[in-house]
């Protein structure tokens, strides 16, 4: 090959290589941002699919889960430990809607406003946009609903009760015709699950926990409620195990046969449908009985994503959040695992309809919903609440005498917090 033919071919191999250094130097450069996740348990076991779809369809996110403890409280503080150190690992979480205003007034949230646009809410279905937004910013997106609801027996009683006296009544019937044990079966131990149940009581009986930051616990409706369920037990309609019963426990003895109501979460609906459940077929549901004109009230538990203020990949982070609250997600949730969705078109998804009947019935309780006191002193609200109310429910005081003093104590704990009171 003569000299000249020769350097022209050296020159184009040089080239190629050349070429060839550079994009694999660009492929070796192009940045994968990690994104991490804590949810509890039985989330981070349900989203698994969609997680690894996104990291299919994502490659320059990496987005992992961490699989936090089952109880909400203990998830609270796996998250707040590593908040404390100032250096999580997290980038979003999944949180119970009671924890919000508590994370945003600590400055552990990004404001959500400028990543989703100021109708980010506008989408979903009555009742989900409750608990997103405290102090005029929105600080959370909610991925599934949760309310709490009133079972029935539709095999005792051909409709539900409509108020407190009629529950006692059917219940008291049933009772001496032998056709159930108990009448009404709810979550009465010192924890989270009896605020629910007592703020869904107190406004059946027209009261309010907090108004303006005032706590409103001694009123005639606050001890009106809280005897009524002292009553219960005295009554021998709901069992004095109730004093120690959490969801589980009234899960397991109305799914035996021997309850005629019970209050939980749409969970149960799955689990009482089940081809081996004792009462598959044979159950309903509503919200909470009321006064004659009071409206009926589900408090509200839904659970949804956060962006910590912390997080080196917020937009990574968003594009997660939006993937996995997304309609086609919360589809999914709900046809391979029962959860409750947060966007009206998914309520409305002619599929979804067909194949979870209870649909619409859920939507309609998800539009009672009410929600627990805004206050970043929560869970020490909750706290007085649960352990006041639970020494009425075991016969250890009367009403009255408890609910002046878990007033007193809201009242001091909001004057020392800097609240009102």
């Amino acid at each position: 090959m003569p000299p000249r033919a020769l350097r022209r071919w050296a020159l184009l191999l040089l080239a190629l290589l050349g070429s060839l250094s550079l994009g694999l130097w660009g492929l070796a450069t192009e940045r994968v941002e990690p994104v991490s996740v804590l949810m509890p348990a039985p989330f981070a076991d349900a989203t698994t699919e969609l997680v690894n779809a996104f990291n299919r369809s994502h490659p320059r996110i990496a987005l992992s889960v961490t699989r936090g403890p089952l109880e909400t409280e203990a998830v609270s503080d796996l998250a707040i430990s590593s908040l404390l150190l100032g250096e999580s690992p997290y980038d979003l979480l999944l949180m119970d809607v009671s924890w919000t205003p508590k994370y945003a007034a600590a400055g552990w949230l990004e404001p959500l406003d400028r990543w989703l646009g100021p109708d980010a809410l506008s989408e979903l279905a009555p009742g989900a946009e409750l608990g997103n937004a405290f102090s005029g910013q929105l600080w959370r997106f909610p991925l599934v609903a949760d309310m709490g609801l009133l079972y029935w027996r539709t095999d005792l009683m051909d409709a539900p009760p409509r108020t407190p006296a009629e529950l006692v009544a059917i219940s008291r019937r049933l009772q001496r015709e032998g056709r159930v044990p108990w009448g009404y079966v709810w979550q009465g131990k010192q924890y989270e699950g009896l605020s629910c149940v007592v703020l869904e009581v107190l406004r059946g009986f027209g009261g309010h926990w907090l108004v303006e930051n005032h706590p409103q616990l001694d009123s005639p409706a606050a001890v009106a409620a809280a005897s009524w369920l002292q009553d219960l037990v005295r009554q021998g309609i709901t069992p004095e195990a109730v004093a120690n019963m959490g969801e589980p426990e009234a899960l397991q003895l109305f799914q035996a046969g021997d309850a005629a109501f019970m209050r939980n979460w749409p969970y149960a609906w799955a689990e009482l449908n089940k081809p081996d459940s004792p009462l598959r077929g044979k159950v309903a549901f509503t919200t909470m009985v009321s006064e004659e004109g009071k409206p009926h009230a589900a408090t509200q538990g839904s659970w949804g994503f956060s962006l910590l203020a912390g997080s080196q990949h917020k937009a990574a982070a968003v594009e997660v959040l939006r993937s996995l609250t997304s309609a086609e997600a919360q589809k999914q949730l709900n046809l391979r695992w029962g959860y409750t969705p947060t966007r009206l078109s998914v309520f409305e998804d002619p599929e979804l309809r067909a194949a979870n009947p209870v649909l619409a019935d859920l939507q309609q309780a998800l539009a009672a919903a009410v929600l627990r006191p805004l206050s970043p002193v929560y869970a020490q609200l909750s706290d007085l609440l649960y352990r006041d109310v639970n020494t009425v429910i075991a016969g250890d005081q009367p009403a009255p005498t408890a609910m002046r003093a878990l007033q007193s104590n809201s009242e001091r704990l909001l004057r020392g917090s800097g609240g009102q009171g």
